[in-house]
């Protein structure tokens, strides 16, 4: 009895697994490759993944080239400049060394540059350079040049340099105003001193004013990126994915002085003006409408009937300037230069900055609530449309030439701002006993970084309230008027 019970188990247990054999071959083992030949809803959706993601691949932007066409061109920039100590203090110096000593001193500084010329002519920024007594540059095959400083233009932070060779690799110029929010961008420079650095990321906003710079003619309209910047980019390239250069990197926005997520490039369209007025006058041809603006907000755009949003306000005109001559009026809101639609007042200023005095340009403009366009005749800071070269490069202002700061200046006096007094003639300068070698600092309140800004701000020579400076001998002078 139990050997025909065993016997009939065991046929069984034979027939289960011959069935569950063949439920096994027959269903759940053609399952296996679902990719290639099922065709159920979800393994489909699985393999439509695995394909997007391959064409996702396939489709990726390739930065090689750009890198390829930049890197060499792009330089390292080394800076020396000899500085006064601070203020004399024995016992200071005595237990914590050179920091507390009047003693001169070597100061060093770093940054980028690019090569936009076979014969070795470089831009980079102008707080780069600024000050320096020598300034040398280190090319990606590691040859040292030293480099002449050709011009600087504070108003837009670029500087020019040349250094002696031939057949260098250089970068050539693209179209800023053609880049569009979204599009790639790589940065390329020496971020910490590390050589031959790039770094990729897309173009965030165009047209940023941050209020880096200073004067009244500073021209701000910087584009905006995610690539990566930190110390010693400064100067370096921006460039598209064809390689071609549409700005010079300048500045990071940052809480703790390194890369945090934005970082700000000189547009081309700028940079590409003031590089030709420095090689070729030396000087900035600095063209002016003549006007205060500021950008319109949403309460101008309700009071003057705007659709939207849009253009720059007309605060002020200046007497006998571009504006005036041509029939603009205070509330006027710019909409329009030379054709091309302005929508805030960095973008403005990087059409004007486009323009030398003496040019003719169309403004088109929004006045009670109707467009209109005039021509107008670009000027100059002195009102004119004369061409300015580093020889004549002086205001006479108050009787007394001014000029620029040399190298020398800003060591002897450890300075970094200011106009140098070459000359004195009769007039209210001379009266106030304001003598030949002397640095103004200030003029009204105003820090001054050039002729042109003392005449400004004291109106033409019309208003005199305050003046700042240094005498020869390094003692401060300072005179402060009634209103």
């Amino acid at each position: 009895m139990k050997t025909k019970n065993f016997f009939g188990s065991l046929i069984m247990a034979l027939i289960t697994t011959v069935i569950t054999l063949f439920i096994y071959t027959r269903f759940i083992e053609k399952d296996i490759p679902v990719v290639s030949q099922d065709s159920s809803s979800v393994d489909v959706r699985n393999a439509r993944a695995l394909m997007t993601s391959f064409q996702m691949q396939e489709g990726q932007v390739d930065f090689t080239f750009a890198a390829e066409q930049t890197v060499h061109g792009v330089v390292h920039v080394h800076t020396k400049k000899m500085t006064s100590g601070y203020a004399q203090n024995p016992i200071m110096e005595w237990f914590y060394g050179d920091r507390y000593s009047s003693k001169p001193r070597e100061e060093s500084g770093w940054g980028s540059g690019v090569i936009i010329s076979a014969d070795g002519y470089i831009i980079t920024n102008n707080h780069v350079i600024e000050g320096a007594d020598e300034v040398e540059v280190k090319l990606n095959d590691n040859r040292i040049f030293k480099a002449k400083v050709i011009g600087h233009d504070p108003s837009t932070d670029i500087a020019l340099l040349k250094v002696q060779s031939d057949n260098l690799p250089y970068i050539k110029y693209g179209d800023s105003e053609q880049l569009k929010v979204g599009e790639w961008v790589l940065a390329v420079g020496n971020p910490f001193n590390l050589t031959s650095t790039v770094t990729a990321g897309i173009v965030s906003a165009k047209g940023r004013s941050l209020g880096l710079l200073e004067g009244d003619y500073r021209i701000e309209s910087f584009i905006q990126t995610d690539a990566a910047l930190n110390m010693g980019n400064s100067g370096g390239a921006l460039v598209n994915t064809k390689g071609l250069l549409v700005g010079i990197t300048s500045a990071i926005y940052s809480p703790n002085g390194a890369y945090a997520g934005n970082s700000f490039a000189i547009p081309i369209s700028i940079v590409g003006k003031v590089v030709d007025d420095l090689k070729q006058f030396g000087e900035v041809q600095r063209a002016i409408i003549g006007v205060n603006i500021r950008d319109v907000n949403a309460d101008d755009a309700d009071k003057y009937s705007l659709n939207k949003v849009r253009g720059i306000m007309i605060t002020g005109i200046v007497e006998n300037g571009s504006a005036e001559e041509a029939g603009l009026k205070v509330n006027d809101i710019i909409i329009g230069f030379d054709g091309i639609p302005v929508n805030s007042t960095g973008e403005l200023q990087e059409q004007v900055g486009k323009h030398r005095p003496g040019d003719k340009a169309k403004v088109t403009y929004i006045r009670g609530g109707k467009e209109g366009t005039v021509n107008v005749t670009l000027k100059n800071v002195a009102g004119n449309t004369n061409i300015v070269t580093a020889q004549t490069g002086t205001e006479v202002v108050f009787g007394a030439r001014l000029a620029g700061l040399s190298s020398s200046d800003r060591s002897t006096f450890d300075i970094d701002y200011g106009v140098k007094v070459a000359e004195v003639n009769e007039g209210k300068f001379r009266d106030l006993g304001i003598k030949k070698g002397y640095i103004i600092l200030n003029v009204n309140g105003k820090k001054v970084s050039s002729p042109g800004d003392v005449r400004q701000y004291t109106n033409n020579e019309s208003t005199l309230k305050s003046i700042g400076g240094v005498q020869s001998d390094g003692t401060i002078f300072s005179y402060q008027f009634g209103n």
